[in-house]
């Protein structure tokens, strides 16, 4: 199977670059500099020339207090609404799949129940929620074969997130102050690739929630998780996103995601996330 990754130089498009490649697919990887996908010319072209079996779509504006900048607005819907729009009118043109990366932030985060796929309360709290959520619209209204996949918490190894932040802040402070009342789960990329090249190889279309297993935590509990595994000695001090400072976009307080449909569907669900964590440290630190 030909498949068309973009977002290569993420996070997520790396880990599904080198999945592809392990179990013998072709991988065609591209970024802002082969494949520009606000550009609808370059994205048609581009697809219609390497005409893959699937694209797997990872490529995103995801800086999500930047994106509240009326200055930036424009592009950040460019990069995940209308990007996204270009990349599935091209994939319908050669009937190939296509798996879109969202986001829980399509939801408004209230409430302690998990949020199921098929759910569609959506009320995004911030721009680059909103945009997301017209990036899913703009697939599930175009083709049949799609996959949307929500994930959150996301950590990879190329790239930044949350644990290399606290690996990083660990060690020039001996203590943080971390957000302990929003609630979800974090998702290794490097697990991730593997369940979304399982998705492409079948035909089981829909929405899905895709997060690592372990439970439900707080960013405080992953904070004091990620310094015991580390080894680090750094004291974490709970605190509520009122006593921490507004940013500039809001956060999701629930951010819990049902995976039982992945389950239904015969996918193999990810491992724990604090075995994720484990290995992740293996790796980095």
């Amino acid at each position: 199977m030909k498949v068309l990754v973009t977002g290569v130089k993420g996070q997520l498009g790396y880990d599904v670059v080198n999945e592809l490649n392990q179990r013998g697919h072709i991988a065609v990887g591209v970024d802002i500099e082969e494949m520009d996908i606000t550009d609808e010319q370059a994205v048609r072209s581009t697809i219609l020339s390497v005409r893959p079996d699937a694209v797997v779509h990872c490529a995103a504006w995801t800086a999500v207090d930047m994106a509240e900048d009326e200055d930036k607005k424009d592009k950040v819907r460019a990069i995940n609404a209308l990007g996204t729009g270009y990349i599935a009118d091209a994939c319908k043109a050669i009937g190939a799949k296509m798996a879109y990366i969202s986001t829980d932030y399509v939801f408004d985060g209230t409430g302690e129940t998990a949020w199921t796929p098929d759910c569609k309360a959506y009320a995004p709290l911030n721009h680059y929620g909103q945009t997301k959520l017209e990036g899913e619209l703009a697939v599930s209204s175009t083709l049949d074969k799609y996959f949307i996949v929500r994930i959150a918490w996301v950590f990879g190894e190329n790239g930044n997130n949350f644990i290399k932040t606290m690996l990083n802040l660990g060690k020039k402070y001996d203590t943080l102050r971390v957000v302990c009342d929003q609630v979800g789960t974090p998702t290794y990329t490097f697990d991730l690739a593997r369940l979304l090249v399982d998705m492409i190889e079948t035909e089981k279309y829909g929405y899905y929630h895709a997060t690592n297993e372990g439970g439900y935590i707080s960013w405080y509990e992953f904070a004091c998780e990620i310094f015991r595994q580390a080894g680090y000695a750094t004291k974490v001090v709970p605190v509520t996103t009122a006593e921490y400072g507004v940013s500039k976009a809001k956060r999701p307080f629930n951010s819990r995601l049902d995976k039982e449909k992945l389950s239904e569907a015969g996918f193999e669900r990810l491992p724990t996330w604090q075995d994720a964590l484990h290995r992740f440290l293996q790796k980095v630190n």
